[in-house]
C-alpha cells in the first residue's frame, strides 16, 4: 500500500507539470488560431520555463522568494490531496493558503503594480471563495462527508445534484485561470494597465517556479471539475476538456471588465444561484427521508 502511494505521488509530481505545460501551449496555439495567427509551438511554455531558469534572480525583497516557495508547496499539496480523494474542505483550505502566499509575495515587493494586483486578487478571492464553499457544502449534504471518495457509492454524478453550482464553477474558472473578462489582478499576456499585475516584480528562477506552480494549478482546477462526474473517468475527462476550451474561447471573445463589476455580479448572481441549488438539494433530501 505504501509503495503504491509513493508511486502515485511520483506520477502526480512528474506528469502534472508535463500536462499543465502542454495545456498552456495548447492555449497559446488555439488563441493564435482564433486570432488568425500561426502562434508559437506547443512546447513554447517549456522553452520559456527553461530560459527563466537560466536567468539571474533579481529580488526587491529578500522574503519574496520564500512566499513563492510556499505558494508552490501549497499548490502541490492541494493537488496531491485531490488525487488521493481526501477531505475537500481541507483541500480548498490548503489551496486558499497558496493564493494567500502569492498575494503576500506580490505585496512584499513594494511595486505599485504588484500591490494593486495583489489587492485585486484579494477582492477576487472574496468573490469566488463562497462559490467553493457552496460546492463543498453541496457535496457534504449529499454524502454526509467532506471526503471525495464517498462519491464513489453514488450512481448519479455530482453534477446531477449540483447543476447550478457547476455553472458557477465554470464562471469561477475564468478567474482562476486569469482569463478575460476577469484578468484584472494579473495577466499572462501583460495586456493591461498593470503590466503583469501581481507578478510584475518576479523574474528568473522565481518566475519559473510561479509558472511551474501554474501548471500544477491548471491540473488541480480541472480536477475540481472532474469531480462533478468522477464515477466515469471518460466523461469526467471530457468535462475537464470542455471546461478548458470554454475558458480559452471566452478569453478570446471577451474584453476585460472592471473588478467592481465582477465583485458585484458574483455576489448578486453567482452566490444567489449557488444558494438556490443548495436549497433545492435540501428539499430533495427532506423528501427522500
Amino acid at each position: 500500500m505504501i509503495q503504491s502511494d509513493i508511486i502515485k505521488i511520483l506520477l502526480v509530481v512528474i506528469l502534472s507539470p508535463i500536462l499543465g505545460c502542454l495545456l498552456a501551449g495548447l492555449d497559446r496555439k488555439i488563441t493564435a488560431h482564433l486570432q488568425g495567427r500561426v502562434g508559437p509551438p506547443i512546447l513554447q511554455p517549456y522553452y520559456d520555463f527553461r530560459k527563466l531558469l537560466a536567468k539571474e534572480n533579481f529580488v526587491s525583497n529578500r522574503f519574496q522568494n520564500l512566499y513563492i516557495l510556499a505558494y508552490f508547496i501549497f499548490i502541490l499539496a492541494s493537488l496531491l490531496m485531490l488525487v488521493f480523494e481526501m477531505d475537500l474542505l481541507m483541500i480548498v483550505f490548503v489551496f486558499t493558503f497558496a493564493n494567500i502566499a502569492l498575494i503576500i509575495g506580490g505585496m512584499s515587493t513594494g511595486s505599485p503594480y504588484s500591490k494593486i494586483g495583489s489587492q485585486r486578487e484579494t477582492m477576487a478571492m472574496l468573490a469566488y471563495e463562497p462559490i467553493l464553499v457552496f460546492y463543498i457544502v453541496g457535496m457534504f449534504m449529499l454524502t454526509g462527508s467532506f471526503t471525495i471518495s464517498k462519491l464513489n457509492s453514488f450512481k448519479l454524478p455530482l453534477i446531477a445534484y449540483l447543476p447550478l453550482i457547476f455553472v458557477c464553477m465554470l464562471y469561477i474558472m475564468l478567474v482562476k485561470f486569469k482569463k478575460s473578462p476577469f484578468d484584472f489582478a494579473s495577466s499572462h499576456h501583460a495586456h493591461q494597465e498593470l503590466v503583469k499585475g501581481i507578478m510584475t516584480e518576479f523574474s528568473g528562477p522565481t518566475m519559473a517556479i510561479i509558472e511551474l506552480s501554474h501548471w500544477y494549478e491548471t491540473v488541480f482546477l480541472l480536477g475540481l471539475m472532474f469531480i462533478f462526474w468522477k464515477q466515469n473517468i471518460f466523461i469526467g475527462v471530457i468535462i475537464s476538456i470542455i471546461t478548458y476550451l470554454f475558458v480559452i474561447i471566452v478569453d478570446n471573445i471577451s474584453a476585460r471588465l472592471y473588478w467592481k463589476w465582477f465583485l458585484k455580479y458574483t455576489w448578486s448572481v453567482a452566490v444567489v444561484v449557488s444558494i438556490a441549488n443548495i436549497l433545492v438539494l435540501y428539499i430533495y433530501k427532506i423528501k427522500l427521508s
